[in-house]
């Protein structure tokens, strides 16, 4: 009998963008402009941190790397990535994982409402060739952005596998990431993410992904437009405080169940 070797890295930060611009009202956070960008990503490489896109970094960490790496990734996949986005992080020498949602390329996000024309369009299929061909990883983001923990079984395989097969016939490379719409997710979601080809899944979570957690469900910590440079490094050094996203885990399955009645009766909370 073998000795179980102990992991040689204690904690990976993973960072969570959206758009790459500027957006006022409820919805703020989910935009960084250019300039905050590249100060933050500055600042996270003199810091010492090695960017690199979600499965670049878990990969290396099964390899046994012991740099001090963080994982970069972007939702959506909004047009400003590939203006501003993709520029700041060459600046930056930095890696990343752009998460396309298929059923929406090329249109607005309009599951943001009324909120959607501020961050304008998304990248259709031929920006989004453009984006692989710099060297960002491509990850899945479903067919259609909506939760997918309170979807029947049918429609939950043709979000998560149909997605799956049009980014690798249409980029000719592999899928292997994952992002949740939203952020929800469960066992069976997970299994299907796993089956459908993905071999790992991010989450929001709010925390430091660490050894003991799920491939399937690495937490991220978000940047917002307020943070200074010297503020994200401090951030992704402890995690922040983990009072609020520990409440939120522990609520997921009541949550969970009021957003399934409330889809019964037509209305999709999120």
């Amino acid at each position: 009998m073998t000795d179980t070797v102990p992991p040689r890295w204690q904690t990976m930060p993973a960072l969570m963008y959206h758009s790459v611009s500027a957006v006022d009202g409820p919805l703020r956070d989910l935009a960084v402009p250019p300039k905050r960008l590249a100060e933050q990503l500055t600042a996270l490489t003199d810091a010492g941190y090695r960017l690199v896109g979600l499965s670049a970094a878990l990969d290396q960490l099964d390899a046994g790397s012991t740099d001090k790496l963080l994982a970069v990734t972007f939702d959506d996949g909004y047009r400003d990535f590939l203006t501003e986005g993709v520029p700041a992080l060459a600046a930056a020498q930095a890696g990343a994982t752009l998460y396309a949602s298929v059923g929406h390329l090329g249109d607005d996000a309009d599951w943001l409402g009324r909120y959607s024309p501020d961050f304008g369009r998304l990248l259709d299929w031929a920006e989004l060739a453009e984006v692989a061909a710099a060297g960002i990883e491509i990850g899945n983001h479903s067919l259609v952005h909506h939760p997918l923990d309170v979807l029947p079984p049918a429609q939950l395989r043709e979000e998560i596998v149909r997605s799956h097969e049009e980014l690798e016939q249409r980029l000719q490379s592999p899928v292997r990431s994952f992002a949740y719409p939203h952020g929800y997710h469960g066992r069976r979601v997970r299994d299907l993410v796993r089956e459908a080809g993905h071999d790992n899944a991010t989450e929001v979570g709010r925390r430091l992904h660490t050894p003991t957690e799920h491939r399937y469900a690495v937490p991220r910590l978000q940047p917002t437009p307020d943070l200074t440079g010297a503020d994200l490094v401090r951030l992704v050094a402890d995690g922040g405080p983990q009072l609020l996203p520990r409440a939120k885990q522990l609520a997921q399955p009541a949550w969970r169940a009021v957003r399934k009645v409330a889809r019964a009766t037509g209305r999709n909370l999120t």
